[in-house]
């Protein structure tokens, strides 16, 4: 079995290649953003645990290696952790007041908020234009958060097919929303 281009990106972070990291980045940082907002709802906090996975990779912590699974699950698996770990740090205590916003600001997050909701549009666009098994893949891994062997046991399903599912999914998201990019820029 081959080694898949992730997995070779990976090795080349942990051998600190610049390029590969970004590369990873692009790959996966829109995805991963909706991803993490959809579980958060505040783009602030999903922005940090982003950049924070990828420092984290950056730093070889939470290693990755084939065994684990597919890459991008693993992936997942540690956008949604360092969010549930950044939301449980800010709830333990009061906000500081360096982090408090002036009210000078709110005017650039209501421009912030309105090119989110263009790409939760274009994202909820792409989403859509999934078959129905594909969605469902994509709701019960990225948004519900199920391991692709829960998946193929509670709903009866070859770990094979959910695996393959998910897979052509992801290529699907990636070529609609690329599409959509095109298509703005033009």
């Amino acid at each position: 079995m081959s080694r898949s281009n992730d997995s070779l990106l990976y090795e080349k972070i942990l051998r600190k290649d610049k390029q590969a990291l970004e590369d990873l980045y692009d790959k996966y940082e829109k995805i991963l953003f909706s991803f993490l907002y959809k579980m958060t709802e505040d783009r602030d906090l999903s922005e940090e645990a982003l950049q924070e996975v990828f420092l984290k990779i950056w730093r070889g912590k939470g290693h990755y290696t084939e065994d684990k699974g597919k890459f991008s699950s693993w992936l997942f698996t540690m956008a949604r952790n360092t969010a549930i770990d950044i939301i449980r740090k800010k709830e333990k205590g009061p906000v500081p007041v360096d982090e408090i916003q002036p009210a000078a600001s709110l005017e650039s997050s209501a421009e912030e908020q309105t090119e989110w909701k263009e790409e939760r549009m274009k994202v909820h666009s792409a989403v859509s234009k999934l078959s129905e098994d594909q969605k469902g893949i994509i709701d019960l891994i990225y948004f519900k958060g199920f391991t692709q062997q829960k998946i193929s046991k509670s709903c009866n399903i070859p770990l094979g097919t959910v695996k393959s599912r998910a897979r052509l999914a992801l290529r699907n998201l990636r070529k609609f929303l690329d599409a959509a990019e095109g298509r703005e820029k033009a």
